[in-house]
């Protein structure tokens, strides 16, 4: 299981890789981590599923049938990961630091999608927050405007 998982990052997300394979490993890396955050509380549910497509779907402009299939891809990496590390490191290595703090707005997004934000999913926004070298006003400034957005109040 360990071997397939790094297999697949090694061919799809190296630094010499095509273009497109690995922005696809990067947006798999993404979507997983939203995955890992919808079942935190070991309760996954819809609400929190339909935030993280929608999420994904908009951010990487993708169509419903590609958000279907890396939203099935994550949550299979999801399941099958050791850690965070195989996800974080992929994206800290090759994201601006806006688009880390868009990674953590959107882990707040689904954090919020069922309108109750355990201490579970805190902790490991946090912890995902900081893999990604996302200083803490940027973190809080993320939470701040996800927390809006799942209100309405944006």
């Amino acid at each position: 299981m360990l071997h397939s998982i790094k297999r697949f990052f090694e061919e799809r997300v190296v630094p010499e890789a095509a273009p497109e394979s690995r922005e696809h490993g990067l947006q798999l890396a993404a979507a997983a981590l939203m995955f890992e955050i919808v079942r935190a509380d070991a309760e996954v549910k819809d609400e929190e599923r339909t935030v993280a497509r929608a999420a994904i779907q908009s951010t990487f402009g993708l169509t419903k049938e590609e958000s279907d299939e890396l939203m099935r891809l994550a949550e299979e990496q999801s399941r099958e990961a050791t850690s965070l590390y195989e996800f974080t490191h992929v994206i800290d290595d090759a994201f601006t630091p806006e688009q880390k703090k868009r990674v953590v707005e959107l882990l707040w997004l689904v954090a919020y999608a069922d309108a109750e934000k355990h201490a579970i999913e805190e902790h490991l926004v946090r912890r995902i927050a900081g893999l990604l070298h996302v200083p803490h006003p940027d973190f809080i400034d993320a939470k701040i405007r996800a927390r809006a957005e799942s209100q309405g109040t944006s």
